[in-house]
């Protein structure tokens, strides 16, 4: 699925948070963050509409895979930027996806500890599992199970590229929809089913931290609801990794 570029107004819709240092928006699936070597839409050639008065448009503080929707974190200034560069870096923001696989693990909840390294040269970005890689760490938490599918919320402990998508097909539970690491788009449809759910960001010290959730996307809708999602976002907005 290829979603074309965004127009102001599209983008102006998509601001869940906003306040003096940042603002966090609803990426669209199907998009890249950043523009690509042979160019076509990326959410960047949107930011000038979310400027809302400043003298240059906000820049990306981390980034979500092109077919990954969800929370995306912008920095509106350059103080603000470095500030959220830090805080991501140092893995002071808490995230929370939501996930539907194929099968699913016979627990509730646990986590997966397999280290990952590249691919290889040629895949760029790519992942694999690798004894010798870079440490990653996810927790997850079962919430719903149906129709041969399971529906996660997971927590990146750490921030490896592709994370998720290779720690649920290392499990054999892969993404429903992931083309890369599990068994592709069924029936020529779904989109990866990897939602950036929530994100909680410790902005001061004297204050609580920022917590933004972004309502499913509504290529989720089908299978979260096999799975007993009930579309009520008021009562699932809490129901994370660390919910009791």
């Amino acid at each position: 699925m290829d979603t074309p570029q965004p127009t102001p107004d599209e983008i102006l819709s998509r601001v869940l948070h906003r306040d003096g240092l940042m603002l966090v928006i609803d990426k669209p699936a199907g998009i890249p963050v950043h523009r690509g070597p042979k160019g076509g839409p990326n959410l960047e050639a949107s930011f000038d509409a979310l400027r809302y008065g400043l003298p240059r448009p906000p820049v990306l503080v981390h980034r979500l895979d092109r077919d990954t929707s969800g929370c995306l974190v912008l920095g509106r200034h350059r103080k603000a930027t470095a500030s959220l560069n830090l805080l991501f870096k140092h893995s002071k923001v808490s995230k929370t996806y939501w996930a539907v696989v194929e099968g699913g693990p016979s627990s509730d909840e646990g986590e997966i500890d397999i280290a990952l390294g590249r691919l290889n040269e040629e895949r760029g970005w790519w992942q694999k599992p690798d004894p010798n890689g870079f440490p990653s760490l996810t927790k997850w938490k079962v919430l719903g199970r149906g129709n041969g599918m399971t529906w996660l919320a997971m927590e990146p402990i750490t921030g490896r590229t592709h994370q998720l998508r290779v720690h649920c097909a290392a499990s054999g539970w892969p993404i429903v929809g992931d083309n890369i690491y599990g068994n592709g788009p069924r029936f020529g449809e779904p989109t990866l089913h990897l939602h950036a759910r929530e994100i909680v960001i410790p902005l001061s010290k004297n204050k609580p931290p920022v917590r933004v959730a972004a309502p499913a996307p509504a290529h989720l809708h089908e299978r979260l609801r096999a799975c007993g999602w009930t579309g009520n976002e008021a009562s699932t907005q809490e129901a994370g990794v660390s919910a009791e």
